[in-house]
Parts: structure tokens; C-alpha cells; sequence
């Protein structure tokens, strides 16, 4: 379509200059999405699942938290003698990462922490990391003590969460990161439902999602709480579902079991 508008340049009117633009540099990452990590496991050589897991730091201890049922499954044969995790090794570049492989067992004894109380076992393993063997400019972040509920801090039903994982092994596979879904706690925080020492979350989830964590944004202050501005309310197991229901009629309940963090003050004791 033809213009009427005269053409500057064409006319000895000189254009305008237009400085090139700077590249910009890359937004900072978000604490929490350093907090958590895509766990693979291994039979030998043998990839058999993918999962989710998360830092915990006490002291200067350093573990890896995930569902116990990754780390061993007898219903399903699930049976992997060592579990392989995502590092970043450059803070300014998410780009670069490696694999960081732990053994699941030492002379015949397995390295891994679990535990259970009155209602039974207990879906949470943490696994020591020795940090030592550590690339030295590993990029991470770690919970603490101090990011796990205090009652000053209410839960009430229906509260945002989030749960930070890698369902069927999905991330941002150049910057190798996990993705976040919402959730609402759909059961009263601090109950433990039907005697379990897990809450009900209703978020969609999927396989690979075990070991997430559920968190909240916190309210309070403080050194560690400045860094990563979340409450680790629980890690995330799996999806539940009642024997009741037809699968050709009814859909799936939609509501995941997540057990209390809290259990990691006694998992992590020197």
C-alpha cells in the first residue's frame, strides 16, 4: 500500500541514531528454585526413575531430602543401589551443571535416613552429602531449622503452597531448573489426618513429583528466612486415591499426601 508520508532519507533528511542496546543481564534466580534438586536413580549403570528432592542444612551438615520409597520400594521392586543429583557449578551461568553421584549403601548397610512414629513408617529419607566432594562453586540453597513452621506462623485451610519439583522428570532443561505448581492444604495444618503424620494437599501432580517441597511464603524475618523467604511445611509423597472409586466413572481425588517437615529435626541429628 502505497504511503504518503515523504521519505526522509531519500531526501537528504539523515535518519535519526540509534544506539545498539545493551545486552541485559539475567534476572536473579529465585532462591527456592536453588533450593530444590531433580534426583535420578540408579541400579549400577542403570537408570531406573526420576524424582524430586530439596537441601537441608543443620549446622554444617548438609542433606538431601526426598520420599524414603525412592530411595527403596519394596511393592514395586524398586531397588537402586546409588542416586545421582543435579548441581549448578556457576552462579552467574544456570547453564552449567554436572551429576553428583551418592551411594545408597555402605558395606551392606544403607546410608540413607528414615523413620517412623506412632503411626507407622514415615515417607521421608535424608541422605548426608559429603559437601567436601563438593564442585567448589556449587550453586544452592538450603532450608534449616528455621524455615520449618512455627505456630506463631497460621495455616489455615485452603492457605497458598507451592510445591517445587520435576514431575515425570520435566524441568527447564537448559538452566536446569524445577517447575512450581500451586496448591492449597486441603486438611487442617498441625492434624495429622487419619492418624498418619502426613496433610492432604490438593495440587495436580505427577509421578517424579516425590520429595518435593511444600512451602509457604513467609511472613518473619531473620538471616535465613531473608535468603529463602519460605516455610518448608512438607515434602510431598504421592497422590492419594480411595479403593472405592470407579475408574470409568469417577475421577481422580486430586489430593496428594505430604508429610511433616518437622520429621527432619530428628533425621538430621548429629
Amino acid at each position: 500500500m502505497p504511503s504518503n508520508l515523504p521519505n526522509t532519507a531519500a531526501a537528504g533528511v539523515p535518519l535519526p541514531h540509534v544506539a545498539p542496546t545493551a545486552p541485559t543481564a539475567a534476572p536473579p534466580i529465585e532462591s527456592l528454585l536453588l533450593a530444590a534438586a531433580r534426583v535420578n536413580t540408579f541400579d549400577g549403570q542403570r537408570l531406573l526413575t526420576n524424582a524430586s528432592g530439596f537441601f537441608f542444612q543443620r549446622g554444617e551438615h548438609l542433606f538431601l531430602v526426598t520420599s524414603r520409597h525412592v530411595m527403596l520400594d519394596e511393592p514395586s521392586k524398586h531397588f537402586p543401589d546409588r542416586i545421582e543429583i543435579e548441581i549448578h557449578t556457576n552462579p552467574a551461568n544456570m547453564a552449567q551443571s554436572t551429576g553428583f553421584s551418592m551411594p545408597l549403601y555402605r558395606d551392606g548397610k544403607s546410608l540413607w535416613r528414615q523413620g517412623r512414629d506412632s503411626g507407622g513408617e514415615i515417607d521421608v529419607a535424608a541422605i548426608e552429602i559429603e559437601r567436601s566432594a563438593l564442585p567448589k562453586t556449587s550453586a544452592y540453597c538450603a532450608f534449616t531449622p528455621s524455615h520449618l513452621h512455627a505456630s506463631q506462623e497460621p495455616v489455615e485451610l485452603g492457605s497458598l503452597l507451592l510445591v517445587v519439583g520435576f514431575p515425570l522428570g520435566f524441568h527447564d532443561a537448559l538452566h536446569h531448573l524445577p517447575v512450581v505448581r500451586h496448591a492449597i492444604n486441603a486438611s487442617p495444618f498441625g492434624f495429622r489426618f487419619q492418624g498418619k503424620g502426613y496433610f492432604l494437599t490438593d495440587a495436580r501432580t505427577h509421578r517424579g513429583t516425590s520429595g518435593a517441597p511444600v512451602v509457604m511464603r513467609a511472613r518473619s524475618h531473620g538471616p535465613e528466612l531473608d535468603e529463602l523467604p519460605w516455610l518448608l511445611l512438607g515434602v510431598h509423597s504421592s497422590r492419594m486415591d480411595v479403593g472405592t472409586r470407579d475408574v470409568k466413572v469417577d475421577e481422580a481425588l486430586g489430593l496428594n499426601c505430604a508429610w511433616y517437615a518437622d520429621i527432619l529435626l530428628t533425621l538430621t541429628k548429629p
